[in-house]
């Protein structure tokens, strides 16, 4: 694994690959905000020219797929302002520093949906934003949930509600979800239920999957 990203394998990564790989050359930080970073890095081609690359840095997020005992999923409800719309999403979030992706999990749950789950199994990894971002999200299923209360963050405002995996598959297919870590939690689901992709659930993760102790 480098760059928190793992190894391709197979026809992903056949170990041959100089002829598409960048060198970065020099590295600038264009802009930093609140938790994002602009940088702007000068890279030499795989033909020997020089070009430049611009992206955001990310800290790194999960995503959390809550199976409820009835086979609902809890989902969410929030007001996303660069596309200017309400959106249907999983529970997400970032990590913070040193956070562990389990940690993560488990906090943002109970913080946004008031849940906490008895049982967790990690699913995978995306990386929604390959062009302009190294944002990488953590796939994480729960279940075993019992409600309590949540706890927002200040200026956070989002509604929570359930729906079956057939209302959620039609609402991808119609185009009401569009956003792109919960369209790929859809069918990481889709092919869970159908006994497709199997799971190692466990009550107490031993492992974060970026590396450290969860």
């Amino acid at each position: 694994m480098a760059d928190g990203l793992p190894d391709g394998g197979g026809v992903l990564d056949t170990g041959g690959d100089a002829h598409l790989r960048e060198q970065t050359l020099h590295s600038e930080r264009v802009l930093k905000g609140h938790f994002l970073q602009v940088v702007r890095d000068t890279v030499r081609l795989p033909c020997g020219r020089e070009a430049t690359r611009e992206y955001v840095q990310h800290p790194g997020a999960v995503m959390v797929i809550g199976l409820l005992d009835d086979g609902r999923v809890v989902l969410e409800r929030q007001y996303r302002h660069p596309v200017q719309r309400v959106m249907i999403e999983f529970p997400a979030g970032k990590l913070d520093a040193g956070e562990g992706s389990l940690v993560c999990a488990r906090r943002e749950l109970q913080e946004e949906t008031g849940y906490s789950a008895h049982e967790w199994a990690f699913a995978g990894r995306l990386a929604p934003t390959i062009g302009y971002a190294d944002e990488i999200i953590d796939i994480w299923f729960a279940r075993g949930l019992t409600l309590g209360e949540r706890q927002l963050d200040d200026g956070e405002f989002l509604d929570v509600f359930t729906a079956s995996s057939e209302e959620l598959l039609g609402w991808c297919r119609s185009g009401d979800v569009i956003d792109g870590k919960t369209l790929v939690g859809a069918l990481w689901l889709q092919n869970v239920l159908r006994g497709d992709w199997s799971l190692e659930w466990s009550t107490n993760p031993s492992m974060d999957p970026r590396g450290s102790a969860a």
